[in-house]
């Protein structure tokens, strides 16, 4: 799905069919759940979260597909074992719109990346 740069999350929702919609904001929830300290927004042009006003991870709805983005290939590779198939990409996790979202994996990756730019965000004060 080819979409102009969203101006707001809600912008974004909008213009998704409601067979896209729904399960993209179980998404959402999902990584708000295990994230609360972060803030939502738009990163590369993709609804997703930030920390420190910069993208932490992001996540899109695709023609046959919706995809969360860790922004990490570390992350990903961390958790291959349990995503399996879903690992698509370097930095890509695809999810069928006719499953249901995993949500203890989605926050145990999410965690992880969590923990990672929490770290990346201390090291960085300290210098």
């Amino acid at each position: 799905m080819v979409m102009e740069k969203p101006k707001s999350v809600a912008a974004y929702f909008k213009k998704l069919p409601p067979e896209q919609r729904e399960p993209l904001r179980k998404l959402r929830d999902t990584i708000a759940a295990a994230a609360p300290e972060a803030d939502e927004g738009i990163t590369y042009s993709m609804p997703g979260f930030l920390l420190g006003g910069k993208g932490f991870v992001a996540y899109a709805a695709f023609k046959d597909h919706y995809s969360l983005f860790p922004m990490s290939g570390q992350v990903v590779a961390a958790h291959q074992k349990e995503l399996g198939e879903r690992v698509t990409g370097k930095g890509t996790i695809q999810f069928r719109y006719d499953e249901r979202v995993p949500a203890a994996l989605v926050k145990k990756v999410v965690g992880t990346r969590l923990g990672e730019a929490t770290a990346k965000q201390k090291a960085a004060r300290r210098t």
